[in-house]
């Protein structure tokens, strides 16, 4: 499995449980989170100490945009791209 797929799975891994207890039992990885109701406010600030805490990165408050954060494939996204390495410039 390739980085983007094991960060997709550890990810749906942390959001199941969540929408599980709101009563969604299934969710693709490309439905919106927040949009839809499945992650609330609280939910991404847990979602982002997760993501901090798993993924050992840094997440400013201006990247908690919906943009970065509405789907597991977007989530997935973003995280890999914070553990891409910088180019040398």
């Amino acid at each position: 499995m390739n980085q983007l797929g094991s960060t997709r799975e550890r990810i749906r891994g942390f959001v199941t449980p969540i929408a599980q207890r709101i009563g969604v039992g299934s969710f693709s990885d490309q439905q919106p989170l927040i949009t839809s109701g499945i992650i609330g406010s609280l939910g991404v600030f847990r979602l982002v100490f997760f993501l901090e805490e798993t993924f050992s990165v840094s997440i400013d408050d201006q990247e908690i945009v919906a943009e970065n954060f509405d789907s597991i494939d977007k989530i997935s996204r973003f995280v890999v791209a914070k553990l891409a390495p910088c180019s040398p410039e």
